[in-house]
This record gives structure tokens, sequence and C-alpha cells, in this order.
């Protein structure tokens, strides 16, 4: 599973209201092989619905912020590109989507969408063709379709997407803690002896 993760395309999910598509989000990243999460919550603080999540949120880094300029800043320093989801006509199509440059695909409400800040952030702004009536996707499915489509085009590229030896490593160790009850408690009395 490790030699198939990536922090590529980490995702990013602003204010998303219901609880069960912020948990499916985190899930479908599982899935398709994306480490990290980043959840905004300025103006809806959330948990991950474990039931939905499937457990998923045991195998993926979830990174919280309380303002979408905290997780900007943060991305923009660890060399990514900010790319918005926005269904709206003047948008990258997917498949014409450059994935050779780590991108963080952001991912708004479920019915405003992204805020102005981030949109006017945005280095780019991606979006699923759509040939029916309906205007948008559930946020939950359009990341869904997004990482099958990327992580598969990835995989099959020459980019160097795989994590170094160190950061599985850790990735390794957070996880193997993450399946030990009381794991906090065996390392500090290992450590004091």
């Amino acid at each position: 599973v490790l030699e198939e993760r990536t922090d590529h395309f980490p995702v990013v999910a602003q204010d998303v209201y219901q609880l069960h598509n912020t948990s499916a989000v985190v899930r479908s990243c599982d899935v398709f092989g994306v480490q990290n999460v980043h959840i905004i919550e300025e103006r809806i603080p959330r948990r991950i619905d474990k039931e939905i999540a499937m457990g998923a949120q045991k195998w993926v880094d979830i990174n919280r912020y309380t303002s979408a300029k905290e997780c900007l800043k943060k991305l923009r320093a660890s060399g990514y590109r900010i790319v918005a989801t926005s269904p709206h006509n003047d948008s990258q199509l997917l498949d014409d989507f450059d994935i050779n440059t780590p991108a963080a695909l952001f991912f708004g409400t479920e019915k405003d969408g992204l805020s102005d800040e981030i949109m006017e952030e945005a280095d780019a702004t991606i979006k699923i063709p759509m040939v029916g009536f309906s205007e948008s996707l559930n946020i939950s499915v359009s990341a869904a379709i997004l990482l099958l489509s990327l992580t598969s085009r990835l995989k099959n590229s020459n980019v160097n997407w795989r994590f170094s030896e160190e950061e599985k490593i850790r990735i390794k160790m957070n996880w193997t803690k993450k399946t030990i009850k009381n794991s906090e408690q065996i390392i500090e009395r290992f450590l004091n002896q």
C-alpha cells in the first residue's frame, strides 16, 4: 500500500457543510493513494464520520486549519500549485491538466463552492467535463473522479511521485502507532528504560 501512496496531489476541503461528504473525500483519498488531506474549518468545524470514512482516517494524514490563509501559506511553502475545482466554463478540463508539478486540489462547499480568497489565490482552476443539464457533482463524487484520473495518469508517467524512503518510514511508524492500543504509553515506557 505504501509503495502506491503519494503526496503529489493533496486534497483540501474548505468548509464542507455535510459531515458525510468530508468523510467520503477522506475515504477516496485512501482508495486512490493520496496521503494528505487538508481540512479548512473557518465556519464549520467538523469531525470525520468514522462509519462513512470506513477507517480511512487511520491511514490518511488529516491536517486541520481554522483559516484558508493558513492552509494556502503552508501548501505554497511546501511547493504546491494551488488548484481550485470549479465547474465553470473558464476552468481547464481534467484531461488537459498538467500532472508534472505537485498541486493541491481545493474543493469547496456543496452550495457555494470555494471562497473568493481561494479562487483569487488559485494558480489554476480545473473541472470535470459534463454534458448534462446539471452544473456540478457532489464534492465526494468530484474528488473521487479527479483523484482516479490524476493518480492513474501520474502512475503511468515519468513523474517522481513516490515518497522517499525516509518519508515511508515516518508514515509506516504513524500507521503502526494507530494500530497499537496505547502506543504512546508503550513508546514512553521504552524510551524511559
